[in-house]
């Protein structure tokens, strides 16, 4: 790990906020923190919170209007999260990739290692 932390490129920052489902399951939220950990990410802070609702709809603001947004609200705001900032040299192409397409049947099919 000491070699990526003296390489040359600069580490590229991302936020990770594991949802509150796999946070209310010990054993997926330490599937997932292995997960970032042997994709070699370097976790910067990690922190659980419980997101109060006008911070969510601010956080998620660009989806307003749009069907799911008050379920995603609702859903992010019904228990304790996990958020994570990552580093790593490309890691907002890394984490996308890692977590796998939004909708879980193309996941299963098309990412079936991703989260």
């Amino acid at each position: 790990m000491t070699s990526i932390l003296r390489s040359p490129q600069a580490l590229q920052l991302t936020l990770a906020l594991i949802k509150p489902d796999a946070v209310a399951h010990p054993l997926i939220l330490e599937a997932v923190h292995q997960q970032i950990l042997s994709n070699k990410f370097l976790i910067v802070r990690t922190r659980e919170l419980q997101w109060k609702l006008e911070d969510c709809r601010r956080f998620y603001r660009e989806h307003e209007g749009r069907f799911f947004y008050q379920r995603l609200v609702e859903f992010m705001t019904s228990g304790p999260i996990r958020a994570y900032i990552l580093a790593h040299k490309d890691a907002i192409q890394l984490w996308r990739t890692l977590m796998g397409p939004t909708r879980v049947f193309r996941a299963r099919y098309i990412a079936p290692d991703s989260i």
